[in-house]
């Protein structure tokens, strides 16, 4: 079976001369779809439609900054009516407020909050900070964990080989991007994530230098990792003991594995939180926020943070109506999620037994990602780098795009159930996975 993608094809020609790899993020570009990537026309629900009419069922969600799924009535009208009242005022507005204090009920640490753009933004805002509070330079961050494009991080997060990667005692700070400021890096800080030894051992040799510790909640750079068992309790304590700022970056995880995020789930209370992708319900909408102490060393710009499409007023719309959805009925969105992941992720492991594949599942609730790997479980990064076969996993993806089923294509990222998700929907990707094995394995 064979999609017919002519007209995608004839899209992409046209981009060559005025677009980078057809888009505006090489994340959606040729290199993980192959010759060329499929050109999307609309949305519905758990559904996509491409410009040549196919219909695909979708795990991928806009990078799952779409927690209710395409074009959700409620966002829609919410849109619609902010749209047609005013887009910008550069002024005060009161859905700020009300925004901001949705985000406090859902996270205890947002004693204050501060609206960006994108998660990018927000975690430089939320850097600079740490930095302007404790007067320290140095931040750390982890081995294949992604914080944006922000030169200070944009170190270390891509897959590698492991040999390139240097001894876990002391790891090789690689450079994602050319035309950094290296100086930027200076102060950066690598560590292998889930190893606290190594973390202590790298604290006791900055002493009184170390502002902030950032983190994922979940390592999403790598497909999915979760924290090993009281990991993140374990650097929260460090950074308390130590006076450094916990940093928790729930770009990707806010609103979609709890209400208050990896936060709420593993009962963490870290100094500042950043959020992005889900909050604005499709629309670019940020936020950081925490304790207050911190978050007022902001007034009057002692620590500067401006931004003329800061508190987007069309976007925080779209985010009220969003999180107003997702937590009606005692956040009954959430169990929704969690239980067509559970079926779905039991499904697939059924299908690998059955077959005798080399694959696992790696999730958090809703949050999953299939390995294509010897081992039972990816402990960290280079775990990640050494033993899954992205490649394998790339060609099953594009094959399950010929039956209808659409999510990433990049074994460094992963699949997200909303709630527009259904019974329906698992049947009919459990069976299309089935398919797509038996194609690959015959290939």
């Amino acid at each position: 079976m064979a999609l017919r993608t002519e007209k995608s094809k004839q899209l992409y020609q046209r981009t060559l001369d005025i677009l980078i790899e057809g888009s505006s993020s090489s994340s959606r570009g040729p290199a993980n779809y192959g010759d060329y990537p499929l050109f999307m026309e609309r949305g519905s629900g758990s559904r996509i439609y491409d410009v040549d009419g196919n219909e695909y069922i979708d795990w991928m969600m806009a990078f799952g900054a779409l927690p209710l799924g395409h074009a959700h009535p409620a966002v829609a009208a919410a849109i619609s009516d902010a749209a047609s009242t005013g887009a910008h005022f550069a002024t005060a507005t009161e859905i700020e407020i009300e925004v901001a204090e949705l985000l406090r009920q859902l996270a205890p640490c947002a004693e204050r909050v501060r609206f960006a753009n994108t998660g990018t933004e927000a975690v430089m805002a939320a850097l600079r900070l740490a930095r302007g509070y404790t007067g320290r330079p140095k931040i750390i961050k982890f081995e294949g964990h992604y914080h944006g494009w922000y030169d200070d991080l944009l170190i270390s997060s891509n897959p590698l080989p492991v040999t390139a990667m240097g001894h876990p005692r002391d790891p090789i700070k690689i450079p994602d991007s050319s035309g950094l400021n290296q100086h930027a890096l200076d102060d950066t800080i690598v560590v292998p994530w889930n190893d606290l030894p190594a973390l202590e051992r790298v604290i006791e040799n900055h002493p009184g230098r170390v502002a902030a510790i950032i983190t994922e909640g979940i390592m999403a750079n790598m497909g999915v990792i979760p924290p090993a068992d009281g990991y993140l309790q374990g650097v929260q304590e460090l950074a308390r003991q130590n006076g450094i700022l916990f940093i928790l970056d729930e770009t990707v995880t806010g609103f979609r594995i709890a209400p208050g995020g990896c936060a709420e789930y593993y009962k963490l209370m870290p100094d500042l939180v950043t959020l992005g992708k889900a909050l604005g319900c499709g629309l670019p909408v940020a936020a950081f926020a925490g304790r207050a102490e911190i978050m007022d060393a902001l007034a009057w710009g002692g620590v500067l943070h401006y931004g003329t499409h800061n508190g987007s007023r069309i976007g925080l719309h779209a985010a009220r109506a969003s999180l107003q959805k997702l937590t009606e009925n005692n956040s009954a969105a959430f169990r929704h999620t969690w239980r067509i992941a559970d079926k779905l992720c039991d499904g697939l492991i059924g299908i690998f037994k059955k077959k005798q594949l080399s694959t696992i599942v790696q999730r958090v609730g809703p949050m999953f990602q299939l390995m294509f790997t010897e081992k039972s479980t990816i402990h960290d990064s280079r775990e990640f780098c050494q033993y899954v076969d992205r490649k394998a996993y790339q060609r099953f993806v594009l094959k399950l795009f010929e039956y209808g089923v659409y999510t990433t294509p990049a074994a460094s990222l992963h699949s997200i159930v909303t709630l527009a998700h259904t019974d329906e929907d698992v049947d009919l990707t459990l069976a299309a996975a089935e398919k797509a094995f038996d194609a690959v394995a015959v290939a």
